[in-house]
């Protein structure tokens, strides 16, 4: 039997409003996942202090809110990390800041797009058994230093103390000691007689009393002692066909981050430990808050580079590399502030 004209068009006006009134939870479920976005971390040891936001904002679930899911993959150096974002293994990497000036006029070349650490967090030390009355790095004359990798902040950094003596690379042996583990055995067998590294293994040899540390640009006063001013330290970067192809996921990460930024400045010691994976605490809790009390002001507020500070690192990567193209114009391309700037405004960071 069919029904009246006035019933149909009521009961399609309550279809309609039923519809309607499902639409919100139909888009609910229509959502897509957090896009997936590979993070290659340079470093050795995964949860090293130089990338500590990047640790809380996955641990405290920051970025799945903000669209994505990242997934780690660990590397033992910063140019690791580097070579897996260029050959396509991951899309982002957590490296430090002078990687993406380096990679400047390769093939594929990197941007950074949320800074983490606005110093370097490196230490020039010294053997207490090789070196116990050192006085000036003039005491450095003929001994064997060890940096992580050939190029790095830490080689540059070693070159700028000695050249604070009037020195050269040619008054002393550079030896490559490689990331934590190992570094440390170098110096403890006589391997090499300073060190220019960082934590966890400078705290470890530090707390031991193995070594003496003359130099220390994990404090902005450090840093413009060695440098003569202020240089970013680690940073998320990627190419820039990622950053114009996903302006969201960027976004996110860069959001993430700047959260994790922000919830850092007031967290106490205690708040960390609890937020991170015990296997970040250098299997030494005591030994991981003093450490971390000596970075705190590392972390970047706010997750924007210091244009004086990227001019500083460059001006430093120069003495390594001559042929490092120091203009402007190319300085330029290694950051961008655009994801960062939103990310404060949106945590007042």
């Amino acid at each position: 039997m069919s029904l009246p004209p006035f019933r149909r068009r009521t009961l399609g006006l309550v279809s309609a409003l039923a519809v309607t009134a499902l639409l919100p939870t139909l888009r609910v479920r229509a959502t897509a996942p957090p896009a997936r976005v590979r993070v290659a971390v340079g470093g050795g040891e995964r949860h090293l202090l130089r990338h500590l936001p990047l640790t809380v904002a996955t641990q405290l679930d920051f970025f799945r809110p903000a669209g994505v899911d990242v997934t780690w993959l660990s590397y033992s150096n910063d140019a690791l990390a580097l070579q897996a974002v260029q050959s396509g293994v991951a899309d982002v990497g957590a490296m430090g800041f002078e990687q993406a000036v380096r990679s400047q006029g390769h093939a594929v070349a990197v941007r950074s797009l949320v800074l983490q650490a606005r110093t370097p967090q490196l230490m020039m030390a010294v053997s207490t058994r090789a070196l116990p009355h050192y006085r000036s790095p003039e005491d450095l004359r003929r001994c064997k230093i060890g940096v992580e990798e050939w190029g790095g902040l830490a080689h540059a950094m070693a070159l700028q103390v000695l050249a604070l003596a009037g020195m050269g690379p040619q008054d002393v042996t550079f030896v490559l000691v490689g990331d934590g583990a190992r570094a440390l055995e170098a110096l403890r067998v006589g391997k090499v007689q300073a060190l220019c590294h960082g934590d966890p293994v400078m705290a470890r040899l530090e707390r031991s009393r193995e070594l003496r540390v003359v130099y220390d640009t994990r404090s902005l006063v450090g840093t413009q002692a060695v440098f003569g001013g202020s240089v970013p330290g680690s940073c998320l970067a990627a190419p820039v066909p990622f950053l114009q192809a996903h302006p969201d996921r960027t976004q996110a990460l860069a959001a993430g981050v700047v959260h994790a930024l922000k919830w850092l400045q007031t967290a106490a010691p205690a708040d960390i430990v609890k937020a991170i994976p015990a296997d970040a605490l250098m299997g030494d809790r005591r030994l991981f808050l003093a450490a971390l009390d000596r970075v705190r002001e590392s972390i970047s507020p706010d997750g924007l580079v210091p244009q004086a500070g990227a001019q500083t690192a460059v001006k430093m990567l120069a003495v390594l590399d001559p042929t490092l193209d120091a203009r402007p114009s190319v300085l330029a391309q290694s950051y961008t502030q655009e994801f960062a700037r939103k990310a404060k405004q949106q945590f007042s960071a």
